[in-house]
């Protein structure tokens, strides 16, 4: 393989994808949404389609000429306000792309086809490991299912493996999501902040280590239909954040709970079980939360 598109990939992870593989000796090629008019580092080419419109898809895989796609395009955010834009951005678009693909006959290596932790539900705690049937609990998680079992219906004209990625942070997140939304608060100097349950603890890893993962799994990639989670294997608390990000940056927040940000029956304690992972990719010591906390403060 020498050639790899990336969908979505101006988005908050393509980059940091791009620049692992590119340092790999991967050209890569990028698809976004609309005209990209910031220079992206480590893409050589844009292309551009929405990914419900099939013709636009199916002329920007023609184009491309990719040997592999990493199809990061996705509405990522779990409480998006617009269902239809969800399934048709998530389940419309993954079909349109695979069929694409299917069509076009040439590509020599595997699409991946990215998933999420939230497949999972709200299971009883513990480490989630790829066996677990999927119980989604939103549209986003539902849509994702989706999206896996499209990899099932294609699998016998597309190469494509399923990963699984738990919480990912890093500079470049939108302030939406709980780690950007404390750090921001402390580098614009606030004193307060409402949060929902500190005690509530997820798997939180770097952007750098998901990209890494990525391009190792793009180099030896799992059997067609395979699901991969990539974690830390670690759980950390909202608050064990919010101490790391005071103590590191020196400054002080006064947290108040907004009884909006708490769910209900929220499971405590969830974690991704690495060990598949690690088996495909080998051993991979991920930054720890304070090396990405002191990263993204000093930004």
């Amino acid at each position: 393989m020498t050639r790899v598109l990336i969908t979505g990939a101006n988005g908050f992870a393509g980059p940091y994808v791009a620049a692992a593989l590119a340092a790999r000796g991967y050209e890569v090629h990028g698809l976004a949404r609309e005209p990209v008019s910031v220079a992206v580092e480590h893409i050589s080419q844009w292309h551009v389609a929405e990914l419900a419109d099939a013709e636009a898809v199916a002329a920007v895989v023609s184009a491309a000429k990719a040997d592999a796609v990493i199809h990061l395009a996705a509405i990522s955010f779990v409480p998006h306000s617009d269902i239809a834009d969800i399934y048709a951005s998530n389940v419309v678009g993954t079909r349109n792309l695979l069929e694409a693909i299917s069509a076009n006959g040439r590509m020599s290596g595997p699409t991946v086809i990215i998933s999420s932790a939230n497949v999972y539900g709200n299971r009883t705690g513990g480490a989630l490991h790829e066996d677990l049937p999927p119980n989604p609990q939103s549209d986003y998680a539902l849509s994702k299912v989706a999206c896996e079992y499209l990899g099932s219906m294609y699998a016998d004209r597309v190469a494509n493996f399923i990963v699984r990625p738990f919480n990912y942070t890093g500079i470049g997140q939108s302030s939406a999501f709980i780690i950007p939304k404390i750090v921001e608060h402390v580098r614009k100097g606030a004193s307060n902040i409402e949060l929902g349950n500190l005690n509530v603890a997820r798997d939180f890893s770097d952007v750098r280590y998901f990209a890494e993962c990525m391009a190792r799994l793009l180099e030896k990639p799992p059997v067609t239909g395979e699901k991969v989670n990539i974690c830390s294997g670690h759980a950390y608390t909202l608050m064990q954040v919010l101490e790391t990000v005071q103590r590191v940056s020196g400054c002080s927040l006064k947290v108040s709970t907004n009884p909006a940000f708490v769910r209900a029956n929220e499971v405590e304690r969830l974690w991704g079980d690495a060990t598949k992972l690690q088996g495909l990719i080998g051993p991979l010591q991920g930054q720890t939360l304070e090396e990405t906390l002191r990263w993204m403060l000093d930004a």
